[in-house]
């Protein structure tokens, strides 16, 4: 049995290819468009599913999309009536979005694949499609389940259980109420763009102290049930679709951070990269300083929800086991902290926790809850893309008439590119299937020395062209992980594979790898199995077998503003606009 998932129509579109319960494909759509959060309808990604698996697309039984668009249609109407007229503008783009496309998805997917009969077409509620993605591809027989996001039709939270192949959803909280959209306001507010720069804030909370709780709990209330409320005169997504927050929001918290302003603060000194020092320094730092301590508090906040969530979950299931999905699911920060404070011992999140990931989640929902077969599958990895071969690389290298060296022998090219590394080069690393997510996982990666306090700096302002706030994760060998971090049985840290926990660095070893070691001491870490990815594994290994580290700094193979890297040629050409030293593919 073949059943195609389907997730697309707001951001990160995507599709994914379940055989048998079992999953064999799952890509977004930026991969191929290369327009990054590309939302329209994933048909490069399907194109590929059917070419990977040898299928055509008689031979798919079930197509699923991700939720269901008349009650989101519904959600989206009545708002508009509650709120006009200051909604006038949200009704002008949403009929002209979703009486064209959106509210006939069925019929878009039967156009776009005609052979699939239009009885074979389904769709399952968006936070439903959430919280199958994460228990349906988990370990765990039995499971409490969190989804934490935006908005899907009307609900923005849920509480439920997951036993064997099904589902039940236990608690709901509904929009306007939305943790997510509380955290996109203050991304915004920070000066990051939303549905993109959420993981920025949360960098940027590092260098800051928490010290706006108190007026940001005037804009929610937390309730002792896991539940909470938003105070609706700070915010304007419910009326606007172009700004985040209102005027009251900017009379309690000042005026936004100005996207183009340099980062630096008294935590930290100026940059000499940003050139000569400016005369009002003082002033732009303190500046600065106060958008770190809201970022801070924001997060704090969030932390603080998220952990009376699980805590609630905990209660209303009886499950010490936990699955996280929906947007909030990628704060690395609020993952590994439920551990610390709450009765949850294990939590699983997959790789694609926001809306991309629905798709994988429909597709599983379908096959193991509506049509009552055993789950088969457990997602060990992210490795679930589109690969390209030694001769298909060649062809291409040779095409351009670009100088390459090929290496045959695995255990030299790791010791090639790992003499690279500890001579500072800053290398490209391409192989295999591209990752599931947003993380690059070994397989599209810019790889660099941990060990080199300056490596972070070069990597942000010469290879990357981002913010230097921003810090980089380490991949470790599973074997060494609790030698350099603050976390122990490995083996159960499900998160710790797709850089969604954040943990303390051990304190005698933060002079050894500095480069990944962030400004509050923790470190977004990607444990490496062998049996996951062995010559990622091997590379990391020789390193550490040369250097007495067997830590490597990762960040995901693009540009500033651009999509992770998919083919030969725009690994190639990433490499040639920035200024990493050294290519290897395959």
């Amino acid at each position: 049995m073949n059943i195609i998932g389907i997730s697309c129509f707001y951001h990160d579109s995507a599709a994914v290819l379940v055989k048998d319960g079992v999953l064999v494909a799952a890509v977004e759509e930026e991969r191929f468009s290369r327009k990054k959060h590309d939302n329209r309808f994933p048909i490069n990604s399907i194109k590929f599913l059917l070419e990977y698996a040898k299928l055509d697309i008689k031979d798919i039984d079930y197509v699923v999309f991700y939720e269901k668009p008349f009650l989101k249609f519904e959600r989206i109407f009545l708002n508009i009536l509650s709120y006009y007229p200051k909604t006038l503008s949200i009704f002008r783009e949403s009929m002209l979005s979703w009486l064209t496309d959106k509210l006939w998805i069925k019929s878009y997917i039967n156009n776009n694949l005609p052979e699939v009969p239009m009885d074979n077409i389904f769709f399952v509620e968006h936070h439903l499609s959430h919280a199958a993605s994460s228990f349906l591809v988990s370990p765990f027989e039995e499971s409490a389940i969190l989804t934490v996001d935006g908005v899907g039709e009307w609900a923005t939270t849920t509480i439920s259980v997951g036993k064997r192949n099904k589902i039940e959803m236990l608690k709901e909280i509904d929009f306007p109420n939305s943790l997510g959209l509380l955290y996109s306001a203050f991304t915004a507010f920070c000066g990051f763009e939303v549905n993109e720069g959420e993981y920025k804030l949360m960098g940027m909370s590092a260098y800051g102290k928490p010290k706006y709780v108190d007026k940001i709990k005037k804009l929610i209330d937390i309730y002792e049930d896991g539940s909470y409320k938003l105070n609706l005169k700070y915010f304007s997504y419910h009326y606007s679709l172009k700004k985040t927050f209102s005027k009251h929001f900017e009379t309690l918290f000042g005026k936004p951070r100005r996207p183009e302003t340099k980062f630096f603060t008294f935590e930290t000194e100026y940059p000499s990269y940003f050139g000569e020092k400016p005369n009002n320094y003082e002033q732009l730092a303190e500046e600065n300083q106060y958008y770190a301590d809201i970022s801070a508090s924001i997060q704090k906040v969030t932390e603080e929800v998220v952990i009376n969530l699980a805590n609630e979950a905990y209660k209303v299931t009886g499950y010490d086991k936990l699955c996280i999905s929906g947007g909030v699911g990628l704060n690395s920060l609020a993952n590994y902290k439920i551990l610390s404070n709450t009765q949850i011992k294990e939590i699983f999140v997959q790789p694609a926790a926001g809306d991309s990931g629905g798709a994988l989640g429909a597709a599983c929902y379908i096959y193991n809850t509506i049509l009552g077969n055993e789950r088969k599958f457990v997602m060990e990895n992210s490795y679930w893309g589109k690969n390209y071969s030694n001769e298909e690389i060649k062809n291409f290298l040779d095409r351009e008439k670009i100088k390459y060296e090929f290496i045959s022998d695995d255990e030299k090219l790791f010791d090639v590119v790992t003499d690279y590394l500890i001579s500072q080069k800053v290398v490209g690393w391409y192989q295999g299937r591209f990752e599931w997510g947003p993380r690059a996982l070994g397989n599209r990666s810019i790889l660099a020395d941990p060990r080199n306090s300056n490596m972070k700096d070069i990597v942000n302002t010469k290879i990357k062209f981002r913010e230097p706030f921003r810090p980089f994760a380490p991949s470790v060998i599973a074997e060494k992980a609790e030698e350099y971090f603050e976390i122990k049985d490995i083996d159960k840290h499900y998160p710790a594979r797709f850089m969604l926990y954040v943990v303390k660095v051990k304190e005698d070893k933060k002079s050894q790898i500095p480069a990944i070691t962030h400004i509050d001491g923790t470190a977004r870490l990607q444990v490496v199995f062998y049996n996951s990815n062995p010559r990622y594994y091997r590379l990391i290994e020789e390193f550490g077998e040369k250097t007495g580290v067997p830590v490597i700094l990762n960040t995901s193979f693009n540009l500033k503003g651009e999509p992770i890297v998919n083919t030969p040629q725009d690994a190639f050409n990433t490499f040639s606009k920035s200024e990493m030293d050294v290519l290897v593919l395959e």
